[in-house]
């Protein structure tokens, strides 16, 4: 049954079928080449896969996020660290980092990060004369910081397959986030300063900066108290989403006064929707999930690398090289899910904790995102910024050293994560 999975899978994506569906195609086409798998049971496996109390939290941390970059705070957001850094070496692009890495306290996916701060950042760095496929790179990796700053949807799912627990996730997050960030940040200096690119040659205004700073402060709280709440074990998960989201509709509706019934429609049709497509992802990858169990796919690999390969080091390094790779061609949600019950045998080997294998495959997954030939985010902002897809591309190489720095340190160095 494997094997059919992957030639279906792969022929569907070949066809550029929707992930969702190429998977439900793959675990169909799989139960049918065999008679030991009634297909009511399948349905069963993949119905229950989604009757989990943590998935509610994904909707109500993406209606947090639409809620609260929908309106003015956006715009405060991206004024404050202008005034800020923007007139240093590279400033403009490290606007887009520091930006992406709050967004990320309020949303959890970096498609959501690169639509929302690439609208409005790209148009700014055009009016400098900023090069747009510069500015594009540096946003399509920057919005990844978003699934490492919690809250992150991939944790979650991550957390639902493993059994590991969501807080810990969050908790160990935040460090490789804050290093991305002030990495992404230091390369954009170095390149900026190297190239002399145009920078915000107005003079820094202190009363517009302290003006700026008050009006988001109450969206840069967000993230801390969502920390703070699962460190501290006042709130599960969920119950910080809901959370966040009340706070999020109280913040529009009286700090800033920008939530109408319009809006508010609005952002629960995008939560609505997005989520649907999530739980498809989910229940697709349930299906084939339960299907390669059944098969014994994940047990045979960890056994054959258990037999052939002794030193864990090297374990680590063939799971890194396997999910970049798969990284590149598949969505990352159904790359987490579809990843999970294939690695934590591996990981349970060599005695890795469950938290660490969860960040490091985020970590592995997220620079996926704005690497062709299926990178999303590499192609919204390049779609925003109007240039080609190689473009964006060339002007990556100094982001992908940050990226697997981080990722080596998140590999071989689990004390720095893990509390």
């Amino acid at each position: 049954m494997s094997l059919v999975i992957l030639f279906v899978f792969l022929g569907a994506a070949v066809i550029a079928m929707p992930i969702a569906h190429a998977l439900l195609a793959a675990a169909l086409a799989a139960a049918a080449s065999t008679d030991r798998v009634p297909l009511d049971l399948l349905v069963q496996q993949m119905v229950a896969q989604v009757q989990s109390f943590p998935l509610i939290a994904i909707p109500f941390f993406m209606l947090t996020g639409t809620l609260m970059m929908g309106g003015r705070l956006g715009e405060a957001l991206v004024g404050v660290l202008s005034t800020l850094i923007g007139r240093f070496h590279g400033g403009p692009a490290q606007v887009g980092v520091l930006s992406s890495t709050l967004f990320g306290g309020v949303s959890g996916s970096a498609v959501a990060d690169a639509s929302a701060i690439g609208s409005l950042l790209i148009p700014w760095h055009k009016r400098l004369g900023y090069p747009a496929a510069f500015s594009a790179a540096t946003l399509a990796a920057a919005a990844t910081i978003d699934i490492l700053i919690p809250p992150s949807i991939p944790m979650i799912l991550f957390a639902l397959t493993s059994n590991a627990s969501i807080a810990s996730l969050f908790v160990a997050g935040v460090l490789p986030g804050f290093l991305m960030c002030g990495g992404f940040m230091a390369m954009c200096w170095w390149v900026g300063r190297r190239r002399n690119f145009p920078r915000d040659t107005a003079a820094f205004d202190g009363s517009a900066f302290r003006r700026h700073l008050l009006y988001a402060s109450p969206a840069v709280l967000l993230p801390v108290l969502i920390i703070v709440f699962l460190r501290f074990g006042i709130a599960t998960p969920t119950e910080v989403a809901v959370l966040s989201t009340l706070y999020a509709g109280l913040v529009s509706a009286l700090v800033y006064r920008d939530l109408s019934w319009k809006r508010l429609n609005d952002a629960i049709q995008h939560a609505g929707l997005a989520t649907g497509v999530v739980l498809l992802v989910i229940m697709a990858s349930a299906a084939i999930g339960w299907l390669l169990t059944y098969d014994q796919m994940p047990q045979g690999i960890a056994r054959w690398v258990q037999d052939n390969v002794h030193a864990a080091w090297l374990v680590i390094l063939l799971m890194n090289l396997l999910m970049l790779f798969l990284g590149m061609f598949i969505d990352l949600p159904a790359a987490v899910l579809l990843l999970t019950p294939v690695f934590v045998p591996l990981a349970q080997s060599i005695g890795m904790d469950m938290t660490q294998l969860g960040i490091m495959m985020v970590v592995n997954l997220a620079i996926g995102l704005y690497t062709p030939p299926v990178g999303t985010t590499l192609f919204i902002t390049s779609a925003l910024a109007r240039v080609k897809v190689g473009q964006t591309v060339r002007e990556l190489g100094p982001f992908y050293l940050v990226a697997f720095g981080v990722l080596a340190l998140v590999s071989y160095v689990p004390a720095s994560i893990l509390r």
